[in-house]
């Protein structure tokens, strides 16, 4: 019977041809890579990527280490190259509201000319002014204008002098103004002098005076005039002489950009600027700062180009990736420096994020990082939606210390975002985030296995050549491409498939080459791939081998040889983040009279977990279903995982802990060499499970140690048999016959192996359910006469 059930060695793995590599190593292959059994996924993320429309981002799922994110960053980097270049953006100072700084959009290229030729501006006409107002020549025409001033000064004042001398009064100018003085016999007298007069003599004067004070006030009042005529005839002057340094220059820089309505505002303000400060141009050297409490701005300082994004080196579109989600590094920011203990800013400041040295292309985001700052993912949803990105700089001003912000204009956004996530993440967003589904319409997905075939064995090939070039690795020889593949069938669990975890097949493929080179060779072999293999097992193994151990010196008991009643091994698998392993586990079932029914022990003590709940009941299901058609199925049974204290989920024991049942019932003992795994259904039908690989070699493990009897194995289900990628040693003891799996689809197959008594029928003496109807019937009988 057991024959008939057992799976031959060579089904056990997947055995790559190394034939069909038609290459002596992966140095020589041609590749063109498009990602391995991607087809529908970049199908799917090349229309998504083509479609301009408003909301039409991309959400990227697929199992980690698939290679998703490099693929997606190869491509964009492929399909960018053909795309227009961005503009740069500026951003420059706003003569009309200096808080709110203008954004200018130029040609690539432009940006770093409009700021270069800025800066030698301000340095061209603080030089060419200081120097055009204090040449000699320049001077001299000052002074002429000047002396005509003084000169119309002097006449008003000798003309007035001559009609005061009628009068009797001498006036005379000085600095601090005009002043009169009474003339008496020809001698112009003090105001002692004057105070001795004859009363009617001073009546006289006094009465005078009042009439030459009037024309002094007329003098003094065209005086004025004259000093004002004078200033606007410099100022004029100077201004047409600034015009004409200034437009130069002005011209030297329009020359060096395409026309730009934004940049000639920018440029007629700096103009009008100019000519506004034209005196601190000139005292240049005697501005200095004042220490008023209040930082002072040059007036130069407003005239320079902050480059806020230069794609003056940037082929095609650019294609952002980064793993820093702060709100800063994602949406720029206004950086301050501290003067005297004060923060301070301006334009100059402004600094760009991730989204605007990304816009006018791709950006690469990973959602479980993304959403670990809800304030990024807010403000990114935003800035999608109104298609507009505004530095935000309202998170730095959380102290008083902060003396002014800006509100810079803000830029027009044009960009895909790719969201990179897990398929969970994409789920809830959906579930929860109504604008989440509005601003990502295109959902691509990456599989995490590809069929076995030729072709996806090239591409296999074609990513390892792309992979040792990238890191300058050893290439791998054909027969080291071969146990690759392998392995990689052994990652998708299935003999039919290769795996898509490229993060995994690159470890192997990195710690083969460090063994390649301690060996001295010059290329990659199956023998390095494999010990890479080894020697990872060997490093992570720590709680595998403890495990082993603790069964082998019986501190957990477990049964290799010998029958028992009642008694099983089932088969669990322990994960640890990067390394699972499998260990057998003493399933045990004590049935008595009663109409308890099935008591799960893991469950009264809360270690069972909901699907192993379920498990248990469709095993009560089964019996039902088999004996208790003519009759109540009353019996109490007890079912326990021995000495495991740490909870169990998983149906997968299922099967294992109805055969436990069926012999304590039957009072058949069940082969203690032999390990189960595999769930049930109502019907009796063994179902598949997972980790099957871990399993077998986790029991094998404890067989090999105590030594292989050659009456070993492990029963799995059927269908699990393409699932199988078992260790080299296995597959050995198995060609040998020391050790055996068998593959069974009913429970009446699995019984009869555990017990060698064939299943039968309940009216079939002799067979296991026959044994088991007849208990249950006496069950039933003790608890009549016991009423």
């Amino acid at each position: 019977m057991k024959n008939n059930f057992e799976i031959p060695y060579k089904n056990l793995k997947y055995t790559c041809d190394p034939s069909v590599f038609k290459f002596t190593t992966t140095a020589d292959v041609k590749s063109n890579y498009k990602g391995l059994g991607q087809q529908r996924g970049i199908a799917s993320l090349e229309f998504g990527l083509s479609v301009d429309t408003k909301g039409y981002n991309v959400y990227l799922e697929g199992p980690t280490g698939s290679g998703k994110t490099t693929y997606t960053k190869e491509y964009l980097d492929k399909i960018s190259r053909t795309k227009k270049v961005p503009p740069d953006w500026v951003y420059v100072y706003n003569f009309d509201d200096p808080n709110e700084p203008v954004a200018i959009s130029l040609t690539a290229g432009e940006g770093i000319k409009f700021k270069d030729s800025m800066e030698k501006f301000i340095k061209d006409i603080r030089h060419d002014i200081k120097n055009t107002f204090k040449s000699d020549d320049l001077e001299k025409e000052k002074s002429i204008i000047t002396r005509e001033f003084e000169e119309r000064k002097e006449k008003l004042l000798s003309d007035l002098n001559k009609k005061s001398a009628k009068y009797g009064f001498q006036v005379k100018s000085s600095e601090t103004g005009i002043y009169m003085m009474p003339i008496v016999d020809g001698k112009v007298i003090k105001e002692d002098e004057f105070e001795k007069l004859d009363a009617k003599v001073k009546k006289e004067y006094e009465d005078k005076s009042e009439i030459v004070q009037q024309e002094v006030i007329e003098v003094i009042s065209k005086i004025k005039a004259l000093d004002d005529e004078a200033e606007n005839r410099i100022n004029d002057w100077r201004t047409n002489i600034a015009l004409l340094t200034i437009s130069g220059h002005i011209y030297y820089v329009k020359s060096n950009l395409k026309r730009n309505k934004k940049v000639s505002t920018f440029l007629d303000g700096v103009k009008k600027d100019i000519l506004k400060n034209i005196s601190k141009f000139i005292d240049d050297d005697k501005n200095k700062e004042k220490d008023d409490g209040v930082f002072a701005v040059n007036p130069w300082d407003n005239y320079r180009v902050n480059l806020f994004v230069d794609n003056s080196k940037t082929v095609g579109a650019p294609v952002v990736m980064d793993s820093n989600y702060t709100f800063t590094n994602l949406f720029g920011k206004l950086e301050y420096e501290n003067y005297k203990g004060m923060l301070k800013t301006d334009y100059t400041m402004l600094r760009p994020g991730l989204l605007q040295e990304a816009n006018g292309g791709y950006i690469i985001l990973q959602a479980n990082d993304l959403l670990s700052n809800p304030q990024s993912y807010e403000y990114l949803k935003k800035i999608l939606r109104n298609k507009l990105i505004r530095i935000d700089n309202s998170v730095d001003q959380k102290t008083s210390m902060v003396l002014i912000s800006l509100k810079p204009e803000p830029i027009p956004l044009d960009l895909k975002v790719i969201l990179i996530g897990p398929e969970n993440v994409y789920q809830t967003l959906l579930a929860v985030d109504e604008e989440f589904r509005k601003l990502f319409k295109i959902k691509v997905e990456f599989e995490d296995s590809a069929k076995m075939e030729e072709k996806n064995l090239l591409d296999l090939a074609g990513f390892v050549h792309n992979f040792c070039e990238t890191e300058e690795l050893l290439p791998l020889d054909k027969f080291a491409m071969a146990k690759l593949a392998e392995y990689s069938s052994r990652l998708a669990e299935n003999q039919n498939k290769l795996s898509t975890r490229f993060g995994e097949m690159t470890q192997i493929i990195v710690e083969a080459a460090t063994w390649a080179k301690i060996a001295k060779c010059k290329v990659i072999s199956d023998e390095h791939i494999h010990k890479a293999l080894v020697e990872r097992d060997r490093r992570l193994k720590k709680y595998d081998s403890k495990y082993s151990e603790m069964i082998n010196d019986k501190f957990l008991l477990i049964d290799t040889d010998g029958s028992k009643v009642g008694q099983i091994n089932g088969l669990t698998v322990m994960s640890l983040g990067d390394y699972s392993f499998g260990k057998p586990v003493r399933i045990t079932a004590s049935t008595y009279t009663g109409v308890a029914g099935i008591v799960n022990v893991e469950r009264e003590v809360e270690l069972s977990g909901p699907t192993h709940s379920k498990g248990l009941l469709i095993l009560t299901g089964f019996l039902g279903n088999k004996f208790a058609k003519d009759k109540p199925l009353s019996l109490s049974a007890t079912i326990c995982f021995e000495q495991l204290y740490n909870g169990i989920d998983g149906d997968s024991a299922s099967s294992t802990e109805l055969y436990a049942l069926l012999s304590s019932l039957s009072e058949l003992p069940i082969n203690q060499g032999i390990a189960v795994t595999g769930s049930i259904n109502q019907k009796g039908e063994i179902q598949a499970i997972g980790g099957v690989n871990e399993k077998i070699e986790g029991f094998f493990e404890i067989c090999r140690r105590r030594g292989l009897t050659g009456n070993q194995g492990v029963m799995i289900p059927k269908q699990n048999i393409v699932n199988l990628n078992l260790h080299e040693d296995v597959i050995k003891a198995v060609k040998e016959g020391k050790f055996h799996i068998y593959g069974i689809s009913t429970i009446d197959e699995g019984i009869e192996i555990l017990t060698g008594v064939p299943a039968g029928d309940i009216d079939v003496p002799g067979t296991v359910y026959y044994l088991v109807n007849q208990t249950l019937k006496k069950f039933i009988k003790n608890v009549r006469d016991n009423k």
